[in-house]
């Protein structure tokens, strides 16, 4: 993978350590270095941690699709926990659109692992919050 793109304005991105690799309006790619902090017993990367991950990388796959002034906010997110990222190993986000409408959007981010097995698929949806009009 690439050189990871500055994401240093999202601080709960940081926190989690995500990388950001790859960023356009079609496809977002993401890593996480799975970490004690970020486990359960066993260790093992926390469905929360693999949820947060994945909505971080929709929300700036959206972000890329924002008309000028709109924002957005996750309306919508359900997760298909298919294999564990163990402690140690790279979680590896792929993010892809499936509708990019003007008041919804709604994405396809596939989880795997260093070895390529698929551990998680996650479709969300997101709402394109168009600025107030000013007076």
């Amino acid at each position: 993978m690439s050189q990871p793109l500055d994401i240093s304005y999202l601080p709960f991105a940081n926190l989690l350590g995500i990388e950001l690799v790859e960023a356009t309006p079609d496809r977002v790619v993401a890593r996480l270095t799975v970490r004690k902090e970020l486990c359960t017993i066993p260790d093992i990367l926390h469905g929360g941690a693999i949820m947060s991950f994945a909505d971080t990388v929709g929300a700036v796959a959206t972000v890329l699709n924002l008309p000028e002034g709109a924002s957005t906010t996750t309306v919508e997110s359900k997760t298909n926990f298919l294999a564990p990222v163990p402690l140690g190993d790279t979680a590896i986000a792929t993010c892809e659109p499936f509708h990019k409408g003007g008041r919804l959007m709604v994405w396809q981010t596939k989880i795997t692992r260093n070895d390529g097995r698929l551990c998680a698929v996650v479709t969300q949806s997101q709402m394109v919050m168009k600025p107030a009009k000013k007076d």
